[in-house]
C-alpha cells in the first residue's frame, strides 16, 4: 500500500483547486477500498484517491469506458463524472464519480434468493461483445491454465497456515474447471472483480455494483463465479437459469474461478486478522462462506 498520506485537508484542497463548483459540499471519509481511498462528497458524489501503484491506470480505465456502459446497466454503478489531474499537491490522477448507496456485501451479505435474478440481469446487460480496443487483463477473463500456478500457491498457503480445514476437494474443483474447454466466443465486457466488497446491498439484496477498475474483455466465466462468491447458499442454480447463456463448460470454469476468488478473500482476511498492511478482516468470513458454497455445489 502507498505510504502517501491522504487526509481530509488534501482532498478538500484538491477539489477546491480543480473543481471549485463542488468545493462547498460536505466531505467525509468512507471506510474500505483497496486500490483507492474513498471519500463521500455531498449526497450524490464520491472522490476516489489512488493509493497503490496500479490505481491510477485503473481509474483512467473506468473514466474512459464506464460512462458509455453505465446507461444500459440495470443497477447503479459509480459513473465517473470528473477527473482530477496530477499536480504538485498530489502527483496522481483521481476521480469524482456518482455515489452508489448501500452497504458492502462483506459487511452485510446478500440474504435473498431474488438477488440471483438481479445479478443475472446485470451480467446479461454487461456481457456484450467488447470493441477491439477494449482493455485486456493478464489474469481476468483468460484461460484457466494461465492461473494454475497462482491457484496452487494460494491453496498451499491456506492449507499450511491452518486458516481453513477440509481443503481436499478444492483442488478437484479446480481440476474440473481446468479440464473444461476454454471460452471460444468473442471477448465480452467484464467487471473482472466481483466479490463482496465490490457490490452493495440494501434490504438483503443486490442494489449496486462498484469498483470497475479491472473491467476488461474476455471470458464471462470470471464474472459468473459471483454465483457462489456473492449469492446465498442454493441460489447458483436460479442464477444460471436466469442468466440463460452459460453452458456446462462455462459453469465449470466459473465454479473453479469461484474457488480461486474464495482463497484470495480468505488470505486477505487472514492478513487483516493479523493486522498486516492491506488486510481486510471482513473478507475472511466472506471467503470461507463462498468456499463452502462452492464445495456444496456440483
Amino acid at each position: 500500500m502507498d505510504s502517501f498520506e491522504i487526509d481530509e485537508n488534501l482532498v478538500r484542497s484538491l477539489v477546491r483547486e480543480q473543481h471549485p463548483d463542488l468545493a462547498e459540499l460536505d466531505l467525509r471519509e468512507v471506510v474500505g477500498g483497496w486500490d483507492n481511498q474513498l471519500w463521500r462528497l455531498g449526497d450524490e458524489l464520491a472522490v476516489r484517491m489512488p493509493r497503490t501503484e496500479r490505481a491510477p491506470s485503473l481509474l483512467r480505465n473506468e473514466h474512459r469506458w464506464l460512462p458509455a456502459l453505465a446507461p444500459r446497466l440495470p443497477l447503479p454503478v459509480p459513473t465517473p463524472m470528473r477527473i482530477g489531474e496530477p499536480s504538485a499537491r498530489f502527483p496522481r490522477p483521481w476521480t469524482i464519480a456518482t455515489w452508489v448507496p448501500g452497504e458492502p456485501a462483506d459487511r452485510a451479505p446478500i440474504s435473498h434468493d431474488r438477488a440471483a435474478d438481479t445479478l443475472a440481469g446485470f451480467l446479461k446487460a454487461l456481457h456484450v461483445k467488447a470493441p477491439a480496443e477494449a482493455p485486456v487483463s493478464p489474469d481476468r477473463g483468460v484461460p484457466l491454465k494461465t492461473l494454475t500456478d497462482g491457484f496452487g500457491k494460494m491453496l498451499e498457503e491456506v492449507a499450511s497456515g491452518g486458516i481453513v480445514g477440509g481443503l481436499r476437494n478444492v483442488q478437484d474443483v479446480w481440476d474440473e474447471a481446468l479440464a473444461a474447454p476454454d471460452w471460444d466466443g468473442p471477448p465480452v465486457w467484464l467487471h473482472g472483480d466481483l466479490h463482496p466488497a465490490n457490490v452493495v446491498v440494501a434490504d438483503g439484496t443486490l442494489s449496486g455494483v462498484i469498483d470497475f477498475g479491472d473491467m476488461c474483455a474476455g471470458d464471462p466465466a470470471v464474472d459468473l463465479a459471483a454465483a457462489w462468491v456473492l449469492l446465498p447458499t442454493g441460489a447458483a442454480a436460479r442464477f444460471f437459469d436466469a442468466y440463460a447463456h452459460a453452458d456446462a463448460s462455462m459453469i465449470r470454469r466459473a465454479r473453479g474461478l469461484a474457488a480461486l476468488k474464495s482463497l484470495v478473500l480468505i488470505l486477505i482476511g487472514h492478513a487483516g486478522d493479523q493486522g498486516l498492511p492491506g488486510g481486510k478482516p471482513t473478507w475472511g468470513p466472506a471467503g470461507r462462506a463462498a468456499l463452502d458454497r462452492v464445495l456444496a455445489s456440483t
